[in-house]
């Protein structure tokens, strides 16, 4: 039988399927963590809007009712309150069913830009056990990567009241989404995005008012930045966090230096300008901003950018990177070499299988987690990527 009238690939490809992939991911997710030693993020997250009510510091430690701290923005209140006001049980399920679904959505508004049938499928399935692990951890890094997709969709079909109302909701939630900014340049409604998107800012600033005060608000967003700021300085040497670029270069050289204190001190800055002066060398070419594809490797370049250049990066928020990478291999206008086909594999082996057990724990415990060598596959893509928005013609894609 021909595989490409073969039932099975009809099956593997159909929009039920996948969206039934994603739907199930998060309820096995969910119901995976429902155990009461299992679902800590989950607590932190529904201690946000019970903080709030009680205007009470969100950002301070409640060892009776959970471990860790919380560091999402005030306005995350709102977003987690309808889960919240359910029984855990419940509210867990919903809350990672509803990021897999939000994800999927984002995935299939994506692939409507093009007129390449096979790109949800390829999203789906390439990023389905990055999206478990995210969720096992009940991660907003779901959303925000749905956000800055939705947002690009939005200001594609030239909807940038509503791409600006999401960007501000994701930057108020995680900071994060305030990438999406850059797509300001490919608007064709430039007064409109930044019209709406200040009028959005003040409007989502003041809604936590409404259940708590002013003076509680901004208080708390003050204690936001200081709660951001000390777990940056808390993440550059952690072992579970810092699984970016900055942490790859950190913690090896802390280990080939013997232990030496400058990798422990020395500025971030020296790796994050010139990468910053690459990502904005491909935006001087303005020529190309006409073609889809070129537009669409800027969102995947931010996307790979906002793991492999923040000291806050965790293994469950790959599900960013993956999909950067996913679109990277996807969108292109050209046909894809072997080395592009040997770049994704050893990303899908790398970064998205090393936290199974696929990989020998004593690899994994003594390699991979040390170095931070889940984010080399994706550092290696988004410098290939940059060589091919410095170098190649993307007018195949109008």
């Amino acid at each position: 039988m021909n595989w490409s009238d073969s039932k099975l690939r009809k099956i593997l490809t159909n929009r039920w399927t996948l969206f039934g992939i994603f739907t199930l991911i998060g309820l096995a997710a969910a119901l995976f963590k429902l155990a009461p030693d299992r679902h800590n993020n989950y607590l932190i997250f529904c201690g946000v809007w019970d903080h709030l009510l009680q205007q009470v510091n969100m950002f301070t430690a409640y060892p009776d009712e959970y471990f860790d701290t919380n560091h999402y923005g005030p306005f995350f209140a709102l977003v987690i309150a309808p889960f919240a006001m359910l029984p855990i049980w419940a509210g867990l399920i919903l809350w990672n069913v509803g990021l897999a679904v939000l994800l999927y959505w984002a995935n299939k508004e994506f692939s409507s830009l093009s007129q390449k049938p096979s790109i949800l499928t390829f999203l789906i399935w390439f990023c389905a056990n990055e999206l478990y692990t995210a969720l096992c951890m009940q991660q907003f890094n779901v959303a925000v990567v749905a956000i800055i997709m939705l947002a690009f969709v939005l200001v594609e079909k030239e909807k940038d009241e509503w791409a600006t109302l999401l960007i501000v909701i994701g930057t108020l939630v995680k900071i994060y989404p305030i990438v999406a900014l850059v797509f300001f340049l490919f608007s064709k409604h430039k007064v409109r995005f930044v019209l709406t998107g200040l009028g959005w800012l003040v409007v989502c600033f003041a809604l936590p008012m409404l259940f708590s005060s002013p003076a509680y608000v901004c208080e708390e967003y003050k204690e936001w930045y200081l709660s951001l700021t000390s777990k940056n300085d808390t993440n550059l040497m952690a072992l579970m966090q810092n699984i970016s670029l900055i942490g790859m270069i950190r913690k090896i050289g802390f280990a080939v230096s013997g232990g030496q204190a400058l990798w422990q001190t020395y500025s971030d800055l020296w790796v994050l300008i010139p990468a910053c002066g690459l990502f904005a060398a491909t935006l001087l070419r303005v020529r190309q901003w006409q073609y889809s594809a070129f537009r669409q490797t800027i969102l995947a370049s931010m996307l790979m950018m906002v793991c492999l250049f923040s000291s806050g990066t965790e293994s469950s928020g790959y599900i960013i990177a993956m999909t950067g990478a996913a679109i990277w291999y996807i969108v292109s206008p050209w046909k894809r070499s072997k080395l592009d086909i040997g770049l994704m594999v050893f990303c899908f082996l790398l970064t998205s299988l090393s936290p199974t057990d696929i990989f020998p724990r004593v690899v994994r415990n003594t390699y991979i987690i040390p170095y931070a060598l889940k984010a080399l596959p994706v550092a290696l893509i988004w410098f290939k990527l940059i060589y091919e928005q410095l170098t190649h013609n993307y007018e195949d894609s109008l």
